[in-house]
């Protein structure tokens, strides 16, 4: 952990060593996992007729959450590490903090509303430009990249980037089945390509240089638009409107409607549990399914990320099936006019069946 000063404020500790880096790459890979669930859930609550634009949003942003732990581990890779994604340290219970964060930083599973967006705004909260680098206990996202690129940087300058970047590049994922996004999923081989792809993580969750709405890429939902950043795509719908050219994170968006209908949410009970529910009970029954599938999708993408890319491909059907069994669980009454939802609970690879 960070160490604190005599004025009582958090002293970064530094990465110094190239097992300082993997261990914090590492941290990368459980940082950017850590947003999948709850994202995931707020999408599956959503009617995509009547929540279109909802929908377009959160689907984007998830898809490029999948880009930034793919980048990760490719990082983790790149300087002869091993990323580990079917583990239960990277899938702890719900209500959670964010892993090696300051804890003000607070995940949980919610459906769609004001709730969890005020959620996700904190997860993605830019860091001002100024702001210090925190390799633990960091306040934003963006200062924890800042710690492993300034780490990254004196790691080359004092050992050489030959003796930083020792990973096979056989092991390097560089495609995957990611619509809806400008995104770029690249190998990293060297300090050059290491560089952009955390450039990459940054500008599409912040914002590109840290004091603009846009974060460098095409809309893919909307033609000849740039793409808003994570964190002012969940202010659009926070606010109802679009981000236009000239729009300014001090003006706030200026543009065309975004319209949200409330009654298009399906009301999931906040943060279920296993417990809730009677072992052989119908909503734990299938609580329990659903978590099996998600461990199937965790041991598709260690594969991938362990020597075995092409396996991100075959992760789809298994994203496909987990949206199905999360929307029938949301179609199950739960008591108080709520409904059940999934637990994204751990399950160890030899209770898979």
């Amino acid at each position: 952990m960070n160490q604190q000063d005599h004025s009582g404020q958090p002293e970064y500790r530094p990465i110094t060593t190239i097992e300082d880096l993997r261990e914090h790459l590492q941290w990368a890979i459980e940082l950017e996992h850590a947003t999948l669930p709850p994202y995931l859930t707020a999408l599956y609550s959503l009617d995509p007729e009547r929540n279109a634009q909802a929908v377009e949003v959160i689907s984007s942003v998830f898809v490029e959450e999948m880009i930034h732990l793919a980048l990760a581990a490719n990082l983790l890779n790149a300087v002869g590490g091993r990323p580990r994604v079917d583990t239960p340290r990277i899938l702890a219970p719900h209500p959670r903090t964010m892993p090696h964060a300051d804890p003000s930083i607070r995940l949980s599973l919610l459906p769609f509303g004001q709730e969890a967006l005020t959620m996700f705004l904190r997860l993605e909260q830019p860091a001002h430009p100024g702001d210090p680098a925190e390799g633990d206990g960091y306040q934003t996202i963006g200062q924890f990249y800042d710690a492993v690129e300034r780490g990254l940087r004196a790691l080359c300058a004092r050992l050489g980037e030959e003796q930083v970047f020792t990973g096979d590049p056989a092991r390097q994922v560089a495609a995957g089945p990611f619509g809806h996004t400008g995104g770029q999923l690249s190998p990293v081989t060297d300090l050059t390509s290491a560089l952009a792809a955390l450039e990459e993580i940054v500008e599409q969750g912040e914002g590109a240089t840290r004091h603009d709405v846009w974060d460098g890429d095409m809309d893919m939902f909307h033609a000849q638009s740039k793409a808003v950043s994570h964190y002012y795509r969940f202010q659009e719908l926070a606010e109802g409107r679009r981000y236009q050219p000239g729009d300014t994170p001090e003006t706030g968006p200026t543009g065309e409607t975004v319209t949200v209908d409330p009654a298009g949410v399906r009301p999931m009970r906040p943060n279920p549990r296993l417990e809730d529910h009677p072992e052989g009970s119908a909503i734990r029954t299938a609580q329990e399914a659903f978590n099996v599938s998600y461990g199937k999708l965790l041991q598709l993408l260690e594969q991938a990320f362990n020597g075995n890319p092409a396996m991100l491909g075959v992760s789809v059907g298994t994203m496909y099936a987990l949206k199905g069994q999360a929307q029938s669980l949301m179609a199950m009454p739960d008591g108080e006019d709520m409904t059940a939802g999934p637990t994204f609970d751990y399950v160890a690879p030899e209770e898979r069946s």
